[in-house]
């Protein structure tokens, strides 16, 4: 008799009574109470009886053959890697590494983010001109297998825990200082690799080496490294043609399949949604357009994020076996994570959500995240007010995926967080850490049948007080769905699918390569007076305000530090302690501020942000307006430059667009003086000063709280019955919109579609 009747036959004896074994089962859904019963047994105080009954039931499932059953994840990062194969990153990692999804369904694949830009696959992308290589590495090493070391290498059980722990300490090694030598390299790890079978050694001493003698590569090691990364990237450059930095498409994935195989993976474990370099770019709801997923990730704008966008340096290459294998799969997993920059990218691909939706054999399951993320999912856009659900994650996905969530997933894993002490959520309350809680019936709503399950490591709560997905009970719930499929009620009757947004979903091409603006920065830097103290500042600022761009350094000629004593700029109506000089093209900085990192990035963004206007300015004055001998106000006037004689990042129109938002008066048509009336005695910031606390502003709100107070009002509820409160809405969005579209030049037509 197969599995599939004796499943059925089983169910049906234990269903054939008013009162069944399985009404003893927790949870209500039948569906809920087999996962329970697989991962947790039945209750040791059931009459012997019953209890036989369920657990001949549970054995049943948990020995469905699943050895060619084809599963493919999509994600980034920990949250996949942790259910494949365990945290790899984590110390313990090395104990128990062949647990996890791909020991129960060997045949797994992983489809992994590439837009990741934070960390050591930072450092690597600013020399190199490749996809992010963090995640695929940190997926690749939980995707090794007892049975590929076995067959590839004849390791026992005893000699694959010591490789794997060689690996885990080799793959995670990371440096500050350029290493001496790869001997050097490879003691530092402190990784026994004698414990390693020779050919795999070999393969790997052999791609460590190479990054010392690749003209390229060499270069990589004076940053701060992950080794995992970089004998990956190694590896990929072993199949680029001659010295050329021009990584295609085959080189990229037969150099992850490479490692794959030499590590006892399948050469086909993990693969990169896209092999174009690209950039991710959010979109909050106030009109802000930044890029850069770590930028993304600390920079907290107190708006719900709208959209996300992957920005590629050109049309996008998809691997092809990425589209086989997805449109060959039993079981398609979307794995927990982040939002928006873990698997929201990857469907950002051309072609991936099409052929999700074209499966329509697989068992499709999105993975619930466990925890609120701060600047992601701790505000609700539709209301900002309260905290975020499964059916806001839901929504969230149906917005930013093109054609919406329909037949991408139909079931919806959840934690079940009844069963996590209240103790323990309080913990995690006082560190600002809120769950996202399933909201069954809007869920159910929007056409999906959500399923709550005890999917988290009780021995990470006992031992640590921590909450996290159980490798081992997500894989055992995961077949628990797949054979007990045709017995269970997993899709939600009559459903009403949540439509997707009604914007379209254009591919945005022609980013720059990271690696590229990056060198094109210093160059200009290069061309500078810039004292050699500011160097590694500015590059950092650089590197993560990834919107800035090479044009903008064209209208300064260096950077001058001013002792404090010597500092005559009046402070009486503002605190910045910077200026952009038109007459000479020097940006003046207080020498005190630069030893102190926000003020030093928000004194040098401000005057950057001045320099854009260049020398627009030919002459500025007040009048002031007394009547009977007491000032009532005050005049400025302000007189433009003609475009033939005006360095200024801004054309005609553009500035005469810039000052109307700015509030001045154009006094007649064409002409180039320009006026603001002041009332009384109230301070007013000069169209110029302005423009650079817009500029710092705009990448990153917290730089200038004068700017961010003006701002404030796009959160409050607007009332119609206050005509001058829209009026200022309306001035607030259109200078965002100004400086997204014309001062940071992100106006492709796909943004705001």
């Amino acid at each position: 008799m197969g599995t599939d009747s004796k499943i059925g036959e089983c169910l049906y004896r234990i269903s054939s009574t008013s009162i069944t074994p399985m009404d003893l089962v927790p949870r209500e859904d039948i569906a809920e109470k087999l996962i329970e019963l697989v991962i947790n047994g039945p209750d040791p105080d059931l009459p012997v009886e019953i209890s036989s009954r369920l657990d001949e039931l549970a054995s049943i499932i948990r020995n469905t053959d699943t050895s060619s059953v084809k599963v493919v994840v999509f994600g980034g990062g920990t949250g996949l890697s942790n259910i494949i194969g365990g945290d790899s990153r984590r110390p313990s990692w090395p104990l128990s590494p062949f647990k996890g999804l791909k020991e129960i369904f060997p045949e797994t694949r992983a489809i992994t983010c590439i837009t990741d830009d934070g960390g050591s696959t930072g450092e690597l992308l600013k020399d190199l001109p490749l996809i992010a290589l963090g995640d695929i590495r940190h997926v690749l090493l939980s995707s090794i297998q007892r049975r590929f070391l076995r067959q590839r290498y004849g390791l026992g059980r005893r000699d694959a825990l010591e490789t794997a722990k060689a690996l885990y300490k080799l793959f995670n090694y990371r440096f500050a200082t350029r290493p001496a030598s790869p001997q050097a390299l490879i003691d530092d790890t402190e990784a026994d690799l004698s414990r390693l079978p020779d050919a795999m050694y070999k393969g790997l001493w052999d791609l460590t080496e190479h990054l010392f003698s690749h003209s390229i590569l060499h270069e990589v090691l004076d940053r701060a490294q992950c080794l995992g990364n970089l004998i990956l990237a190694s590896s990929i450059y072993r199949f680029v043609s001659g010295q050329s930095d021009v990584v295609s498409d085959s080189a990229t994935i037969r150099g992850i399949s490479h490692v794959a195989q030499l590590i006892g993976a399948d050469p086909l474990a993990v693969l990169p949604c896209s092999t174009t370099p690209a950039r991710l770019q959010v979109l909050y709801s106030n009109g802000v357009l930044v890029t850069g997923e770590h930028k993304s990730a600390v920079t907290k704008r107190g708006y719900p994020i709208e959209r996300v966008f992957v920005q590629f340096a050109r049309k996008p290459d998809i691997p092809a076996k990425a589209i086989h294998s997805i449109r060959d799969a039993d079981i398609l997993i979307f794995a927990p994570g982040s939002l928006y920059t873990s698997i929201i990218p990857v469907l950002h691909v051309p072609g991936i959500a099409e052929a999700i939706r074209e499966n329509t054999r697989a068992l499709k399951i999105l993975v619930a995240n466990l925890w609120a993320q701060e600047g992601e999912t701790d505000i609700s856009r539709d209301e900002p007010a309260r905290r975020f659900y499964v059916s806001d994650l839901v929504a969230a996905y149906s917005r930013n995926i093109p054609g919406g969530v329909k037949d991408l997933f139909h079931q919806v894993l959840v934690l079940g967080l009844k069963d996590i002490p209240g103790s323990i959520l309080q913990r995690y309350a006082v560190e600002d850490k809120v769950p996202i809680y399933l909201d069954a019936l809007r869920v159910e709503a929007q056409g999906l049948k959500p399923v709550e399950a005890s999917i988290f490591s009780e021995k990470a709560l006992r031992e640590m007080l921590v909450v996290q997905h159980d490798p081992q009970a997500f894989s055992l719930a995961i077949q628990t769905l797949w054979a007990a499929r045709k017995h269970i009620d997993l899709a939600h009757h009559d459903p009403f699918i949540l439509p997707a947004s009604g914007a379209r979903h254009e591919i945005i091409v022609g980013g720059t390569v990271m690696c590229h603006r990056y060198t094109a920065i210093r160059q200009r830097l290069n061309a500078l007076c810039v004292p050699e103290t500011l160097w590694p500042a500015l590059m950092d600022l650089f590197w993560h305000h990834k919107d800035i761009l090479p044009e903008h350094l064209e209208f300064i000629n260096g950077i001058e530090l001013v002792d404090q004593e010597s500092w005559t700029r009046s402070q009486e109506w503002d605190n910045i302690l910077s200026f952009f000089d038109p007459a000479d093209g020097m940006i003046r900085i207080r020498k005190d501020v630069i030893w102190r990192k926000h003020p030093f990035e928000t004194s040098f963004l401000v005057a950057l942000g001045e320099s854009l206007l260049g020398n627009y300015a030919k002459d500025k004055s007040v009048v002031v307006i007394e009547q009977e001998g007491r000032q009532i106000g005050k005049i400025f006037r302000l007189e433009i430059r003609t475009e033939s004689k005006r360095r200024c990042f801004l054309s005609d129109q553009e500035l005469h667009e810039y000052l109307c938002l700015a509030r001045m008066n154009r006094v007649t048509k064409d002409s180039p003086f320009y006026t603001r009336l002041i009332n009384g005695m109230e301070g007013f910031t000069p169209p110029g000063l302005l423009f650079g606390l817009m500029y710092a502003w705009y990448l990153d709100n917290r730089l200038t709280g004068h700017i961010e107070y003006k701002m404030s009002i796009m959160k409050s509820a607007i009332s119609d019955l206050i005509p001058e409160q829209v009026k200022i809405l309306k001035m607030r969005k259109a200078m965002i919109d100004f400086f997204r579209k014309v001062v940071f030049r992100l106006d492709d037509p796909g943004y705001m579609a």
